[in-house]
């Protein structure tokens, strides 16, 4: 069964206004919703325990603390069967965020970050490419970030 089953429109819409800012009170969020303070503390709590909210934190801006190259990568590998030991290695590589299993050209696809060319140079020469099973690598520079946003909140 899916999650949409177990939520209703109020539910949409207090993702539709926290997913904008997270930052929004609960008693704005209620305001809106015509429901009480500790009904939307409640549903988020809910929403959490089900795995429809997941983290909360800060998002942090890597240029601004001095990781200014931005950079997708899809590797290749010996074998599909090593996925998963594979991508235990790169979850100890602390600059790559995000890693995907993928269909297509590359067997895993991530994202990572380095302070520049030199260094990202160092992470690919003497980590990503010494890891064993990756057979080779494609790399593809970020110019700039145009716009980043989470999935749209459709009510149902």
């Amino acid at each position: 069964m899916t999650t949409k089953h177990f939520l209703d429109n109020v539910d949409y819409q207090i993702l539709d206004i926290i997913t904008k800012n997270a930052r929004t009170p609960f008693k704005d969020v209620a305001e809106v919703c015509g429901i009480s303070r500790a009904a939307v503390h409640q549903r988020v709590n809910r929403m959490i325990d089900m795995g429809v909210i997941t983290g909360s934190g800060y998002h942090i801006n890597p240029k601004l603390i001095e990781y200014r190259t931005c950079t997708y990568m899809g590797i290749f590998l010996d074998k599909a069967g090593l996925y998963s030991t594979i991508t235990e290695d790169l979850k100890r590589i602390p600059e790559v965020v995000e890693c995907h299993y993928t269909t297509g050209q590359y067997a895993i696809f991530i994202k990572l970050y380095a302070r520049d060319n030199e260094h990202l140079k160092e992470i690919l020469n003497d980590k990503i490419q010494k890891i064993q099973g990756v057979s080779s690598t494609e790399t593809i520079i970020s110019l700039e970030e145009t716009f980043k946003r989470e999935v749209p909140i459709i009510l149902p």
